[in-house]
């Protein structure tokens, strides 16, 4: 069934305010019906036990409304009928008014809650969560704006310095006919890596663009996960010898998974990576495998500094990153991790983080079919 029809029958619907309404006013019009017909017939037999004259007071009149009792009876009724509808009318006006001003106040960003009258206790708990969803999102997107902003001014200022060393080296060599030929080697070398890390930042750049226009769209197929980490781990080499590490991978032979491949294992270089570039040096990355039941739990551990709190549970945020300071040699975009969480999570798994007495651990749980 599609999104509008469900939508459309529970427009249909009546909602409680309004069930409660329609009852309270029928319950009152038949109430007061049966007390003025009840009220006709006692007055009609209260007045018959009197003997009347024609010079008693009120006789006529009574006299009148005994002769056309049926049409009192149908007047009485009807202005009493319009006296009721009224009184609901104003009291569903009153309902919308309020409801208006709670509208109002949903993108108001004050601490104070949306109150309503009793009858409405429902939707004001309902407009209250809304509200308070609303403005936590509201929150959030500013602050990941505010990062990213941010973040893109020091990518900006970042970019300054491989490119001025690049264009430096290069002029150099340009305007140096009579330059040795170790020395042209040197600035070959330093212009190559400048220019390399050059290409490091602005890759930065795209991934912050493609994070926010693109969306995930997974493409299923069954694969080794054995292989796949054993590849990953072969291609770190050059980074673990680099920081004096040593990366051991614990997984059963020819386990397999189905998953989309090339996203998976964007989340496992991730998670490597980071283990990477925030290991003590000369420590031990930990890559565990371990299935239970129906998921496998694949654990990425290193040594690194206590990661606190509150910054542990941010650590899946867009944009947000661990190393304040953006150290050029550790320094990222703030994606990597919440690339990985939004991955894991449209596998339907999960991806956690643990930090304590200089233990850093990311569990993923993925279901193997």
């Amino acid at each position: 069934m599609s999104n509008k029809k469900i939508i459309r029958r529970k427009v249909k619907r009546l909602s409680k305010v309004s069930q409660r309404l329609l009852l309270s006013y029928f319950f009152t019009i038949i109430a007061y019906s049966l007390a003025l017909i009840l009220g006709a017939f006692a007055a009609q037999i209260i007045c018959n036990q009197f003997i009347w004259y024609d010079d008693t007071p009120f006789y006529s009149i009574l006299k009148t409304i005994k002769n056309h009792l049926v049409l009192v009876i149908i007047m009485s009724l009807s202005a009493g009928w319009l006296a009721i509808t009224y009184g609901f009318v104003c009291k569903l006006l009153h309902y919308l008014d309020e409801v208006e001003v709670a509208a109002k106040q949903l993108a108001t960003p004050l601490n104070e809650s949306i109150v309503l009258p009793d009858a409405l206790s429902y939707m004001e708990k309902e407009l209250n969560l809304v509200r308070e969803k609303a403005l936590n999102n509201a929150r959030t997107a500013k602050e990941a704006e505010r990062r990213k902003n941010d973040l893109v001014v020091y990518l900006a200022h970042d970019l300054k310095t491989p490119l001025t060393s690049v264009i430096g080296y290069l002029t150099l060599l340009h305007d140096e006919s009579q330059i040795s030929e170790a020395l042209r080697e040197k600035y070959l070398s330093i212009s190559l890596e400048k220019a390399e890390r050059l290409e490091e930042l602005i890759n930065e750049f795209f991934e912050i663009t493609r994070f926010n226009l693109s969306e995930i769209t997974l493409e299923y197929s069954r694969v080794n996960l054995t292989r796949l980490l054993e590849q990953l781990v072969y291609e770190f080499q050059p980074m673990l010898v680099e920081k004096r590490l040593n990366c051991t991978l614990q997984i059963l032979p020819n386990t397999m998974i189905r998953c989309d491949v090339n996203k998976m294992q964007r989340v496992f270089d991730n998670l490597l990576r980071n283990a990477v570039n925030y290991s003590f040096s000369g420590g031990t990355i930990e890559i565990c495998v371990i299935q239970k039941g129906d998921n496998l739990h694949i654990t990425v551990r290193n040594n690194g500094n206590t990661i606190p709190p509150e910054k542990l549970g941010r650590i899946f945020e867009q944009f947000y990153r661990l190393d304040t300071a953006r150290s050029s040699s550790s320094g990222g975009a703030g994606l990597g991790l919440a690339i990985a969480k939004e991955i894991v999570e449209h596998h339907h798994g999960t991806i956690t983080a643990r930090s304590e007495n200089e233990i850093v651990e990311f569990e993923v749980t993925l279901p193997i079919v």
